[in-house]
């Protein structure tokens, strides 16, 4: 009995465990990372929108395109690798930003190209001027009610061509005499009145013919005819009107292919476009 009593205690030890969730993983902070990237992407793009002109906003556009060379302007030669070396005179690209002699010759210049500052301003400029020349015509009008009653006819508009000055037939005001090329004496004094606006600009004219189509079809279509005759007789009448021949750079006949509205029979269709194109078309 006494040995028993002398016997070491028995220790019982209980683990408690617990359970939780354990690790949930990092999955939710690349989801946060990729949202926070693409909101600096968008404040990004939205700063970039309203920051940059048009043609800048082009040439950003024409960067990322997989189909358009990064580099427009500088290069070895006229293909990869075409050159002796990138700093080769004779192979770099003579509109280049600079030039790699300190004194090249006058055909090894750098031509450079026009910075798009410039660019805008000279357009903002031509823009300006046209607005100003249609003004002034439309503006003839108020001078007497004939000069309103001509102008009845006449309808100018800017495009990306240049000042377009549309003249058409009205009911019972015709341009041209029935269905000929002849001007009626109203025609004449319309085309007098233009050529003098149009004397306050050196840029280079264009004339196109327009008809409306025909109820019945022919067997042989004379629009194509007619309305090339008729933007010829408006020429000859700018030039006899004073405007220099040089001035002319085409005459056109789209006979009835371009109606102005939706009914191509429709008489408005009959017109004459006087077109003041731009310095670069």
């Amino acid at each position: 009995m006494a040995g028993q009593s002398n016997a070491a205690p028995v220790i019982i030890k209980r683990k408690k465990i617990v359970q939780g969730g354990g690790h949930h993983g990092g999955a939710w902070k690349v989801a946060y990372a990729d949202f926070v990237t693409a909101m600096m992407a968008f404040f990004m793009l939205m700063w970039l929108l309203n920051a940059t002109t048009e043609k800048q906003r082009k040439g950003i556009a024409d960067y990322f395109s997989p189909t358009i060379a990064v580099s427009r302007v500088s290069g070895g030669g006229d293909s990869m690798f075409g050159g002796d070396s990138t700093f080769s005179e004779e192979a770099l690209a003579q509109n280049g930003t600079g030039a790699s002699l300190a004194q090249p010759t006058e055909s090894n210049k750098a031509r450079g190209e026009k910075g798009s500052a410039e660019q805008d301003a000279a357009e903002a400029a031509e823009q300006q001027r046209m607005s100003q020349i249609a003004q002034a015509l439309m503006a003839q009008g108020g001078e007497s009610m004939t000069m309103q009653r001509m102008l009845r006819h006449v309808v100018t508009k800017v495009t990306d061509e240049g000042l377009v000055v549309e003249i058409f037939d009205l009911p019972n005001a015709p341009l041209f005499v029935d269905d000929t090329a002849e001007p009626t004496g109203e025609t004449r004094k319309i085309a007098a009145l233009i050529a003098e606006v149009l004397g306050l600009a050196e840029n280079q004219i264009a004339v196109n013919g327009h008809l409306r189509t025909l109820p019945i079809t022919l067997k042989d279509n004379p629009a194509w005819d007619l309305s090339t005759a008729r933007a010829q007789a408006m020429r000859g009448m700018l030039e006899s009107d004073g405007i220099a021949s040089a001035r002319m750079a085409r005459i056109s006949g789209h006979a009835d292919r371009k109606p102005a509205t939706q009914d191509p029979t429709a008489i408005r269709n009959n017109r004459l476009e006087i077109i003041l194109l731009r310095k670069d078309r």
